[in-house]
Parts: structure tokens; C-alpha cells; sequence
């Protein structure tokens, strides 16, 4: 099992920037890649960021390229969504997923809120 801990969500204003953070406990050894999603009112989950747990490679949606960056802390089995010049666009729930071998692990879900 595997655990996850987000943090970070809040109210900006468009063009400001958060920072969230995922924190993974348990069995961290077993896993592949750490993954961002985001789900909107009204609207599916949908994939933002993704990072492998190992090789730290990193891939984005088109919608937040250039403007949103992924990066772990393997010593503190953390990883974080830096987010700049946020849009209203960008307002939603975001998860943070843990995914091995098998097995998948969703966090609680942190709500980030643009104002335009």
C-alpha cells in the first residue's frame, strides 16, 4: 500500500503562481511514475503532469507546458506541482496518483482556485 498527502491548494489571482506537494508513504519502493490530474466542476478527470519515481523524465499536457513543472524530492518521497502564470482555466481539484507495477493510489485532492 501507498500512501499520499497533498498540500498546497488555495485562491490565486491569474498570472500567480502555487506550488502543491504530494507526499508518498508505505511501499514507495514499488512504484513507477508519480502523475498529476485535475478535475474541474462539471467535468472529467483529466492527466496534467506525470514524473517516473526513478528516472525523474518528465511529460505535460499541452494545456499547462511551459507554465507548470513536476519534480520529486526522492529523500523526502515527495513530489511537487509547480505552477506559474495560472489562467481561471487552471481552477479545479487536483490529485496527485501514485502508480506501480500493478497497483494505482490516489490522493485526497487539494482545490486550486484561479480569480480572474
Amino acid at each position: 500500500q501507498v500512501q499520499l498527502v497533498e498540500s498546497g491548494g488555495g485562491l490565486v489571482q491569474a498570472g500567480g503562481s502555487l506550488r502543491l506537494s504530494c507526499a508518498a508513504s508505505g511501499r514507495t519502493f514499488s512504484l513507477l511514475t508519480m502523475n498529476w490530474f485535475r478535475q474541474a466542476p462539471g467535468k472529467e478527470r483529466e492527466f496534467v503532469a506525470t514524473i517516473q519515481w526513478s528516472g525523474g523524465s518528465t511529460s505535460y499536457a499541452d494545456s499547462v507546458k511551459g507554465r507548470f513543472t513536476t519534480s520529486r524530492d526522492s529523500a523526502k518521497n515527495t513530489v511537487y506541482l509547480q505552477m506559474n502564470s495560472l489562467k481561471p482555466e487552471d481552477t479545479a481539484v487536483y490529485y496527485c496518483n501514485a502508480r506501480g507495477p500493478i497497483f494505482g493510489y490516489w490522493g485526497q485532492g487539494t482545490q486550486v482556485t484561479v480569480s480572474s
